[in-house]
């Protein structure tokens, strides 16, 4: 009877465990550039997951969720600072970003290290696309390259014959002018990198006045866009050279850029205007809550939280089985906002591709709107070289 009674409170005890367990609150650390001239990205991202989860019902997989959000400062030591913190101290299930790829290359083996899930609902370097792919890491946003091909796709087959290219001076500057150039095959005037935050561009635009181009392809983030783009119309540049670039004249910097914008394009995996029922509702509610037109660093970040969301309904609310909640993760079970998505084999996107355009709407806001679908079902080229360990 002693035994009977020892085990029939054991089994108790686990019930009541497991019962206590199924009402912690999730974890998510949300870790973004949210100061300085490009923190206007990282509000898009943070507003973006935090939209997701008040409209879940502050909850993610039936879990009330806890969000802990972290400035990351555009500085790789403060940002590994931040991730230990978000993984060692506060014990996040998950961590959700960064924006750019010299973070995400900082803080990715200090998180990982610590069996915690990476969501990049952004920064999408090459490296981790390819030999240094990790199991533990999930990006649902693309691979850099990708959205810098649509650019050079577009080029190539309008008949551009010389382009102007300049990008910052880091990981994802690189790729930007390598995803263009791997389908552009005309003349390359000129090749500039300018230190990461650069606001001034007189000495650039000089450059392009001298080279004549028939088009400029720039990747220049945050202020940087906003600075570039006031400059080049201002020069008179605008009507003689085709604009090309991405995340340069995006609904982040459109505030700011207004009508010096205005018909500038763009290469993107979605846009505020894409015709769906999930993305109507999703832009409507975020300029509800926030009264901005969402940029795509919102919109990939309310997937993530669709993500997690899906992945842990599936565990039944179960973390702790890394496994499990992996291919739970893999599935994609969810509606993505800019329709089909699924997941290659290396934890990146295969999805569609557009050359967007700036446009003036109605109520007098800006916003970039499709022109054409470029890439269709789009795997990045990297995958190839990825093998899950």
């Amino acid at each position: 009877m002693k035994t009977f009674c020892t085990l029939a409170a054991a089994a108790a005890l686990a019930l009541s465990a497991a019962a206590a367990h199924a009402q912690d609150k999730i974890k998510v650390g949300v870790i973004a550039t949210l100061s300085g001239p490009p923190a206007v990205l990282g509000q898009q991202l943070r507003n973006g997951f935090q939209l997701a989860v008040k409209m879940l019902g502050g909850r993610l997989g039936g879990r009330e969720a806890e969000i802990v959000v972290a400035d990351d400062e555009l500085k790789p030591d403060v940002a590994v600072t931040k991730a230990k913190a978000l993984t060692e101290r506060d014990k996040v299930d998950f961590v959700v970003g960064p924006i750019f790829s010299n973070i995400l290359i900082a803080i990715m083996k200090p998180v990982t290290d610590e069996k915690v899930f990476r969501i990049s609902p952004n920064a999408g370097t090459s490296n981790f696309a390819g030999r240094e792919c990790n199991p533990n890491f999930f990006v649902t946003s693309y691979q850099n390259d990708q959205v810098f091909a649509v650019a050079g796709k577009y080029a190539q087959d309008t008949g551009i014959k010389k382009a102007f290219l300049m990008a910052p001076n880091y990981q994802a500057g690189r790729d930007a002018l390598a995803g263009f150039k791997a389908f552009f095959k005309g003349e390359i005037a000129d090749e500039v990198y300018v230190p990461l935050n650069q606001l001034d561009f007189s000495a650039e635009l000089s450059r392009i006045a001298a080279a004549k181009p028939n088009a400029i392809y720039v990747f220049l983030p945050g202020g940087m866009g906003v600075n570039f783009v006031k400059q080049f119309r201002q020069a008179g540049r605008a009507d003689a050279v085709t604009f090309l670039s991405a995340f340069t004249v995006d609904e982040s910097t459109l505030p700011a850029q207004q009508d010096a914008a205005l018909g500038f394009f763009g290469g993107a995996n979605w846009a505020p205007n894409l015709d769906n029922p999930q993305n109507k509702a999703f832009v409507a509610a975020y300029e509800k809550e926030f009264g901005a037109v969402p940029a795509t660093y919102a919109f990939q970040a309310y997937d993530a939280a669709l993500l997690i969301d899906s992945a842990v309904k599936q565990t039944k609310g179960n973390t702790a089985d890394k496994d499990a909640l992996r291919a739970a993760m893999m599935k994609a079970d969810f509606q993505s906002l800019r329709g089909g998505f699924k997941f290659n084999t290396n934890h990146y996107p295969i999805q569609d591709f557009y050359l967007v355009k700036v446009a003036k709407r109605a109520d007098g806001k800006f916003q970039t709107e499709i022109v054409k679908k470029v890439f269709e079902n789009y795997g990045d080229t990297y995958a190839k070289d990825c093998a899950m360990k």
